[in-house]
């Protein structure tokens, strides 16, 4: 059940529980309760009560002072309650601390969606939490509704997918090494570059370094979502970082004469791994030569409490359906041109990755024929200067 879902179905449900708690906790006469019934029908609330007691979610209702009114089929089961826990509190019932702070948030905050956290005390059980407050239409707190998804089985297809591809791409190293090798001894013998075996030889050798490509990204990818991967917090200049990107990429750029320009203040600093933001802006500004027109230009700016980086080129842009899908693993824009050009279709996911890794966040925002603008943000933990100018270091 998505996120959307789980929404529509929480709020349905906060419905019949103040409902409920209403004809609890109001003295009432006969006549007052049956018009009450009258309004919001006695099989409509039975029928909820039915749909909520067997949905493979569990369903979770406390009031005010966090004591357990409703507890569904489902919540029991997974964490493995033998008796209905109403009328305890959370610690009393479950004793689990993060339930706990998430109902003490919703009092504050209104909501969570999408928290995702494993239980201590179950070996390899992972939950995800979507929950409102519930509140009377004076705005007066009544209590809160949770709803709980397991999510142990996704997780576990995804750690074994995850341990596939590295097993696979660890295999996959050595063989494709001791082709390029041959290759590489085979074309040294052959000093006829116009004949039929040099040609061949160097397709052999194009198509094994691409594969090469493949397999390291892939690699990268793997330990980046399985969060295996090393992290070293260091002051990073991202001005530096650019020119270091930049020097890297200076051949690529000179042999399409396109020009580089690093806009990025002199002061500005992020606190991170300098070989992961390497890699993030490197696979930014290749993408931007590969695919760009003329220029491909790199500023920064600060936006209250984080710093953003964008990478804009003035090439073909990007569709809007193109764009919501930009960040996915293997997505192509255009695919003739990718397989052409020698794209993993890894690149742009694992800048995705690498910056969430730092806490932040990627997009692209782009016209079909204007360019394309590629911004990460981050967190802005440690700045020199308030300043954002400095005159464009170009490359060409």
């Amino acid at each position: 059940m998505n996120g959307l879902v789980i929404a529509l179905v929480v709020s349905a449900f906060a419905g019949t529980i103040i409902f409920w708690w209403r004809l609890s906790s109001r003295p009432a006469s006969p006549e007052r309760a049956g018009a009450q019934l009258n309004h919001h029908s006695l099989d409509s609330a039975l029928g909820m009560t039915e749909m909520f007691a067997n949905m493979p979610d569990g369903i979770l209702v406390t009031n005010t002072k966090g004591i357990i009114e409703y507890a569904n089929p489902s919540f029991c089961l997974i964490f493995e309650l033998s008796d209905d826990p109403s009328g305890k509190t959370i610690m009393e019932a479950i004793r689990i601390h993060q339930v706990n702070e998430l109902i003490e948030r919703l009092q504050e905050e209104g909501s969570v969606t999408h928290e995702e956290f494993s239980l201590p005390n179950l070996e390899q059980r992972y939950l995800q939490v979507n929950g409102v407050a519930i509140r009377e239409k004076q705005g007066k707190h009544r209590g809160a509704i949770l709803v709980f998804h397991d999510l142990t089985r996704i997780k576990q297809l995804e750690n074994h997918r995850q341990e596939f591809v590295a097993n696979v791409s660890h295999e996959l190293r050595t063989p494709l090494s001791i082709i390029k090798g041959y290759v590489e001894t085979l074309l040294d013998a052959e000093p006829d570059q116009d004949s039929t075996n040099h040609r061949f030889l160097k397709k052999i050798e194009n198509h094994s370094n691409r594969l090469t490509f493949l397999i390291e990204d892939l690699l990268t990818l793997s330990r980046l979502e399985s969060g295996s991967t090393g992290f070293e917090e260091n002051n990073v200049n991202m001005c530096d970082l650019v020119d270091s990107v930049f020097d890297s990429l200076k051949v690529m750029a000179e042999k399409k004469d396109i020009c580089l320009k690093n806009k990025v203040p002199e002061e500005t600093v992020v606190i991170g791994d300098n070989q992961r933001l390497f890699q993030a802006l490197n696979n930014l500004i290749e993408n931007g030569i590969k695919y760009g027109g003329q220029c491909v230009c790199v500023f920064a700016q600060i936006i209250e409490n984080k710093i953003e980086l964008c990478v804009e080129d003035d090439g073909p842009g990007i569709s809007k359906e193109a764009c919501e899908r930009i960040f996915e693993r293997f997505y192509r824009v255009d695919k003739a041109r990718s397989r052409e050009l020698g794209g993993t279709g890894l690149g742009l996911s694992i800048v995705k990755h690498v910056v969430q890794l730092h806490g932040g966040t990627a997009r692209v925002e782009s016209t079909p024929g204007e360019g394309s603008s590629f911004y990460i943000t981050f967190p802005l933990r440690a700045h020199k200067s308030s300043s954002l100018e400095k005159e464009p270091t170009t490359v060409a």
